[in-house]
């Protein structure tokens, strides 16, 4: 386990960032690690949807944990999971859940400051709080998980012209986070590479971006200074589509 922690933390300090296909279950982790890729990474969406169920923590997360440990078993390299808020506004469960991960061999965590359960975004301080926590859990198990700390704040603003008000408190959260305990910085909803420079530029901490496009640029990326690039719910919504219109023309 603490091999493939310690190898997910390298592969974020390379020339290239590193990318990730996100998969949903043993099957996908397989056929993307057979095809060359140094990590697996979950998608919470494509987790859920893949089980009958919507994302936002509505899979249960014993079913969750069953989906992790067998993606862990069927690969070698580093796995990454969505953890979400961490499936409780209650802390004390969270570190629960959490070392239950740690203990089927996860390499590391997303961990997101949108409250799923209550709506809106966590206080600066308050997620804080929780990523000392979790930083706190991973040490009582002699091992240091990679916790990348995704803020929802662009996310949860659609309006991009309005993201460059918001980048001070990106930037904040993001220095905040760092002092917590993060070892990845995730900023899902923007796909500007002058914004998203500004974020490398002043957070000391490797940056992570979601792209959703059919071919994400990394090597722009990599000039703004990302360490992560990963495709979020995409690779579900093409693989879904695609099912859905096979089978459509043999039931037709």
């Amino acid at each position: 386990m603490n091999n493939n922690i310690k190898l997910l933390h390298e592969l974020h300090k390379k020339s290239r960032p590193l990318f990730l296909y996100n998969v949903w279950d043993a099957g996908t982790a397989k056929i993307i690690s057979d095809n060359g890729a140094e990590a697996i990474a979950t998608s919470s969406w494509s987790v859920a949807e893949a089980q009958g169920y919507t994302d936002g923590q509505i899979l249960p997360f014993n079913d969750l944990l069953l989906v992790v440990k067998n993606i862990v078993r069927a690969v070698d390299v580093p796995v990454t999971v969505d953890f979400e808020s961490g499936y409780s506004e209650k802390i004390d469960e969270v570190c629960e859940k959490f070392s239950a991960l740690i203990k089927i061999g996860v390499a590391g965590v997303n961990f997101e400051d949108q409250n799923i359960i209550s709506g809106g975004i966590f206080g600066m301080e308050e997620q804080s709080a929780r990523i000392v926590k979790l930083r706190s859990v991973a040490e009582s198990f002699g091992c240091d998980v990679f916790i990348n700390a995704r803020t929802d704040v662009l996310l949860q603003e659609s309006d991009q012209a309005k993201h460059s008000a918001l980048l001070d408190d990106v930037i904040l959260r993001g220095r905040a986070y760092k002092d917590a305990g993060a070892s990845g910085f995730f900023i899902p909803g923007t796909t500007d590479k002058s914004l998203i420079k500004k974020i490398c530029d002043a957070v000391d901490l490797p940056v992570n971006v979601m792209d959703l496009s059919d071919n994400p640029d990394i090597e722009a990326y990599s000039k703004s200074g990302v360490r992560r690039v990963s495709i979020g719910p995409k690779s579900w919504i093409d693989f879904s589509a695609n099912l859905k219109s096979k089978s459509a023309s043999v039931y037709r």
